[in-house]
């Protein structure tokens, strides 16, 4: 199970995407609702996609309802807020993908991701 990584309300929690990989390990908004992402200093040129978990133990690909994947386009040291977080009710552990499920990109060093919440 994907454990607990900040305390309970604002800020931030932390996900790892080791060397050489695409996929965090993941992490738990705790009582708290999803709010944005921080991305790293450096980062590797790629998208970032997302998985999901309601018990940190089964994950599935975040697909929208029209079968469209969860993805943005990102760059170092960037803040990205959903337009509706809203949409990720219900979601209490993530993990962060380097690219997509069909494309994934492996960082060339250690990346840390910030889960936001609120």
């Amino acid at each position: 199970m994907a454990e607990f990584n900040g305390p309970p309300g604002l800020g931030g929690r932390t996900a790892l995407i080791t060397s050489g990989t695409s996929l965090s390990s993941a992490v738990s908004t705790g009582q708290a609702g999803f709010f944005g992402i921080q991305m790293p200093a450096a980062w590797d040129a790629a998208g970032l996609s997302m998985q999901g978990s309601h018990d940190g133990n089964t994950w599935a690909e975040i697909i929208f309802y029209d079968g469209t994947p969860l993805a943005w386009v990102v760059a170092a040291s960037q803040i990205i807020l959903p337009q509706s977080p809203a949409q990720l009710l219900g979601l209490n552990f993530f993990k962060f993908r380097s690219g997509t499920s069909g494309v994934p990109v492996n960082q060339s060093a250690n990346r840390t991701i910030t889960l936001l919440v609120a």
